[in-house]
């Protein structure tokens, strides 16, 4: 709801005038968004890729809770297998989107593009930075999971669920990402 309301608000912004009291005249001063995109593509693969190792992370720790029952069986055995650390890539390549991120803000810098330059640019800042807040959640949900699997040693099916709702929550994300990325291509 939170970026609705701001995509709500960007929109009514942009197309409002802006009252200069030293001319006594209305101006347009929606300044158009130019961002690095090589960059925000690179990024965007970043967390891509992160929702596809977070979806092999899922598939692995479900079938995990599936065949727990079938090990308790005597005679039964599945093997000792180590799985591919999906969850532990997942945070790596998080932890990389919001590297890329930060690149991404000094670079916006670098080309003069502040908070406070323009409305557009206060409305980039602010699609991006809740996003990379939001998604520093998910990161430190991720790190609970692997935890929780590593660590803990919690149950299975305790295990499963955690991944399960962080999974959700993973692949919202990137769904958000490319949300603003339209928006902001959009509204220019």
């Amino acid at each position: 709801m939170l970026f609705v309301g701001f995509t709500s608000a960007l929109l009514v912004r942009k197309g409002l005038p802006s009252f200069d009291a030293v001319t006594n005249t209305y101006s347009r001063d929606w300044v158009a968004i130019r961002l690095p995109y090589a960059l925000l593509i690179i990024n965007t693969c970043v967390l891509l890729l992160s929702s596809l190792t977070m979806e092999f992370a899922r598939r692995a720790i479900t079938r995990r809770a599936a065949l727990a029952p079938v090990k308790l069986i005597p005679g039964v055995s599945l093997g000792d297998e180590r799985g591919f650390p999906w969850l532990g890539a997942t945070v790596v390549l998080g932890l990389g989107f919001l590297a890329g991120q930060l690149l991404l803000w000094e670079v916006l810098r670098e080309h003069s593009f502040f908070v406070n330059t323009s409305p557009s640019s206060s409305f980039t800042y602010l699609l991006f930075a809740t996003h990379a807040v939001h998604l520093a959640g998910g990161v430190i949900a991720l790190m609970y999971a692997a935890s929780a699997a590593w660590f803990l040693h919690k149950p299975v099916e305790a295990q499963r669920i955690v991944v399960d709702v962080t999974a959700w929550y993973w692949h919202f994300m990137a769904l958000l990402w490319i949300y603003i990325l339209f928006l902001l291509i959009v509204i220019r």
